[in-house]
């Protein structure tokens, strides 16, 4: 949960955040190539803390290495509220993105090996959904925290200043939570057999492990790419219909220019501010659905046919939403009910991530293989907004853009193994 919210703070105060810093109108096309930046800064470092905790999580333990990333993410969100600069602001958050990184490579790997066997999946589901928890903190920040007037122009600081909470989890972590007896275990093996080291990242190139470990990277890329670039956008979508209403009522036509355009709308900022976050918090209550699910659908149909499924479905709902509702101005009813659906299926997957990577790979190499596997996706994915950095699009055209990936992501579970009903590798 409080990972995530280190995340999503800066989606929920982006469009305040990167303007205040630049001193700029929110819709100038600097703060969209900072805001990509950002994203691509915040990427990077998650692949780099995914892996380092993840190799260390193996090496030194879940808990002790826990500590380490829950305090890394909370301080530099903390700081984050200090930044004076969008550069301070983009090197922030590749720091963040280190511990919210390293957190989910040792916490997947915890949950998948003190739970049984018939249990596995549906707690790991219900381990990654506790994300939106941290989604709808944001949100709920970002509507009265942020988007509140009486806090003035820099109430997004306060945001971010909300991130050194999570600090006081550590205390509890170090006095009541124990390793995984598999983990135990693995120790002990490794002190006797140097073929069975922990944490050694090259042995995730070796044998069965390579397709493991291609397919594995491959899914996370497709999922965090259109994670980042489709699914977060959900929150345009009643923004968008609040923008257009406010015009309409104003007698503003659309092709007017946009400096009365924005005048006019600089007087509803808090109304729109809330359309923004409700569609937010909608489209983060279906995610959460789906993340929920996952696992007894997988249970249902194999992971690879719950794969297929949230894939499929996920790209219909990218167009359906962002080419068809959002383009045409549907009615603020037709959007809510689709928001739901969209986050179910397009979030929803990141489920099986948590579910399947853990049973991929042994107990030596479980935090390093989902580690390595989660937190390289985001590499493919920094540079997608580093790209999106340079050539301006707006984020409606961004989603659509990458929504043929989710057919890619179906045809590469075509090509992996099945996991249901076994046990996981020693």
């Amino acid at each position: 949960m409080f990972d995530i919210f280190e995340g999503q703070i800066f989606v929920a105060s982006m469009r305040e955040a990167m303007p205040d810093l630049l001193g700029v109108s929110p819709k100038s096309p600097e703060v969209a190539r900072w805001n990509d930046w950002a994203f691509g800064s915040f990427l990077l470092g998650g692949a780099f803390g995914g892996v380092l905790f993840g190799v260390l999580s193996d090496r030194i333990g879940r808990s002790k290495t826990m500590i380490y990333t829950i305090l890394f993410y909370s301080l530099f969100t903390c700081v984050t509220a200090f930044a004076q600069t969008p550069l301070q602001m983009v090197i922030l958050r590749f720091f963040v993105a280190m511990g919210v990184g390293g957190e989910w490579a040792v916490a997947s790997a915890m949950v998948a090996e003190v739970m049984p066997s018939r249990s596995r999946p549906v707690m790991s589901s219900i381990f990654h959904a506790s994300s939106i928890f941290g989604t709808l903190f944001a949100a709920a920040a970002g509507a009265f925290i942020v988007g509140n007037p009486a806090l003035g122009e820099t109430a997004w600081r306060w945001g971010f200043a909300l991130g050194a909470l999570p600090a006081a989890l550590t205390v509890w972590i170090r006095w009541k939570l124990k390793e995984p007896k598999q983990w135990v275990q693995a120790r002990e093996r490794a002190a006797e057999d140097d073929e069975q080291q922990t944490g050694r990242i090259a042995d995730l190139f070796q044998g069965v492990y390579l397709r493991n470990t291609i397919v594995g990277v491959s899914l996370s890329s497709i999922g965090l790419v259109t994670f980042w670039g489709a699914h977060i956008y959900g929150k345009n979508a009643l923004l968008r219909h609040a923008e257009n209403r406010i015009l309409a009522d104003a007698g503003i036509p659309g092709d007017a220019d946009d400096t009365v355009k924005q005048q006019t709308l600089s007087k509803h900022k808090p109304e729109i501010k809330r359309a923004e976050m409700l569609s937010m918090t909608l489209n983060t209550i279906g995610g959460g659905l789906g993340l929920v699910l996952f696992g007894s659908i997988s249970n249902l149909i194999g992971r690879k046919g719950a794969f297929v499924l949230y894939h499929s479905v996920a790209f219909v709902m990218v167009l359906l939403l962002f080419k068809v509702l959002i383009a045409n101005n549907a009615s603020a009813l037709w959007l809510g009910i689709t928001l739901p659906i969209f986050g179910f299926f397009t979030l929803g997957m990141h489920a099986g991530y948590a579910v399947y990577f853990p049973e991929l790979y042994p107990t030596r190499l479980r935090g390093t293989g989902a580690g390595f596997c989660f937190n390289m996706g985001r590499l493919a994915t920094a540079a997608a907004f580093f790209i999106f950095g340079v050539i301006s699009v707006t984020p409606e055209t961004k989603a659509v853009i990458l929504a043929p990936l989710y057919l890619v992501g179906v045809a590469v579970v075509l090509c992996t193994v099945e996991t249901r009903g076994q046990e996981l590798p020693e």
